[in-house]
């Protein structure tokens, strides 16, 4: 006989805002780490893309302790130290990339194996915090307003993301080691008052440890993590998750090399070009939040989220065609407009059916699908980067090498659309059943 879930607080928005805070902090670390550093190790420094490339890939495969770290915050049941400690890990981490990438431009082993142990800490930071807090939430806010609250942690998120490659963009020119040092330093500190912020008003907050109904409750990670995988729901979101994190990652850190070496941006205005595309994820996200509740499903966000997105970076492609530095720009925003709606229908599905089943712990399953999303992101990450080597090299033309990777993660997009129609219920955000069987069924949000 399986036990009734514990009622849930239901926390508001205002709880919800707060631990956004922590989001936004992710999210200005996110933006040097995949924006200026990686484009100031490609364009200034001069290094194959294949070198940032690695740096990010390992901070994702790192993140493969998602689960991990997931398991160990259901066990404390005190989730606010979790976020914290890692908001002030990925920091230093932050800071510690950006240091090296500086003391690169004249002692390049030393400066890589800086940045390479800055984005090591990046990863693990991020796994404990990014967990925990998504965890938090799932727990604390009643089922009907999760695909709301899904989209607004997102969207904070995206505006860390956004708002730090704008005035970063502004204060790097004219660019110098020294200046992206203060810069990026100052950013890290911000992050983690953020960070404080959010966690401080949950500090009191506890929750008994919940066990997997297959096993003890004493019983270690491996086999919680083993209960969490035989589950079929489970299983299968997180093949999806894989699939269109796969097709989303794969051009993040090439758009800005390509502004710089085909339209000649500056690093400002390659760093403004990328908050662009952030502003409008942050756009479509809000967009699909509120539409998404009257029409559709989460399904059908997801799907077309992800066509829309392989137009537009087919759009991308043809870009230096197009109309020069005016037509990236538009088609940049709107290629962050489509992202911003698949977003949505996926992280709403997720929080959903990791909420629907209150028998196993939020963490270990939201870890699940955080360790997918990081395969996915390494293998994009690294795949893109030397993808782009690898065209541009045996193309000898470094435009027509850029067109062939982006039309190249346009069908990487259909393929995750056709992974979302299989792999998703087709089923608005809302209300949660639990059935003995232990089956969660989505109901009509109201």
């Amino acid at each position: 006989m399986s036990s009734a879930p514990p009622m849930r607080p239901g926390r508001g928005w205002g709880f919800v805002a707060r631990l956004g805070l922590a989001q936004i902090a992710i999210g200005a670390v996110a933006a040097i780490m995949t924006s200026t550093l990686n484009r100031v190790m490609i364009v200034e420094l001069a290094l194959p893309a294949t070198i940032p490339s690695i740096l990010v890939a390992l901070h994702f495969v790192i993140q493969m302790s998602r689960a991990k770290f997931g398991f160990d915050s259901d066990r404390t049941g005190h989730r606010a130290p979790w976020i914290l400690g890692g908001v002030i890990v990925f920091s230093a981490g932050g800071f510690l990339s950006a240091l090296g990438v500086s003391v690169a431009a004249t002692q390049q082993v030393l400066g890589l194996g800086l940045a390479f142990i800055g984005y090591a800490l990046i990863g693990v930071g991020m796994s404990a915090a990014g967990t925990a807090l998504l965890a938090h939430v799932a727990e604390e806010v009643e089922p009907r307003r999760l695909g709301g609250a899904a989209a607004l942690l997102w969207i904070m998120m995206i505006a860390g993301i956004a708002v730090t490659a704008g005035v970063s963009g502004q204060l790097l020119d004219p660019f110098s080691y020294s200046r992206l040092l203060t810069v990026i330093g100052v950013v890290c500190l911000v992050a983690i008052v953020l960070a404080a912020l959010a966690a401080w008003g949950s500090w009191g907050i506890r929750r008994p440890a919940i066990a997997a109904p297959a096993v003890a409750p004493s019983a270690g990670f491996g086999a919680v993590l083993r209960d969490a995988l035989e589950d079929r729901s489970t299983r299968r979101f997180a093949l999806f998750v894989f699939a269109a994190m796969l097709a989303y990652s794969a051009q993040d850190l090439i758009l800005e090399p390509f502004a710089g070496r085909v339209f000649g941006m500056t690093p400002g205005e390659s760093t403004k070009l990328g908050g662009t595309q952030h502003g409008g994820v942050m756009l479509g996200m809000l967009g699909a939040a509120v539409l998404s509740a009257r029409i559709g499903s989460l399904r059908q966000w997801a799907v077309g989220g992800c066509l829309a997105s392989a137009v537009m970076l087919v759009a991308l492609s043809q870009s230096p065609w197009l109309g020069g530095a005016g037509a990236l720009s538009l088609i940049t925003f709107g290629l962050g407009v489509a992202n911003g709606i698949f977003a949505v229908g996926a992280i709403g599905a997720m929080m959903a059916m990791t909420a629907a089943d209150a028998t196993r712990g939020a963490g270990i399953r939201l870890g699940v699908y955080g360790a997918a999303q990081a395969i996915a992101y390494a293998a994009g990450s690294l795949g893109g980067g030397v993808a782009s080597d690898l065209t541009i090299a045996g193309l000898g033309d470094v435009t027509r090498g850029y067109t062939v990777i982006f039309a190249a993660e346009a069908v990487l997009f259909v393929v995750a659309a056709g992974m979302a129609l299989a792999s998703t219920p087709t089923v608005r955000a809302g209300v949660f059943q639990r059935h003995d069987a232990g089956d969660a069924i989505l109901g009509a949000m109201r």
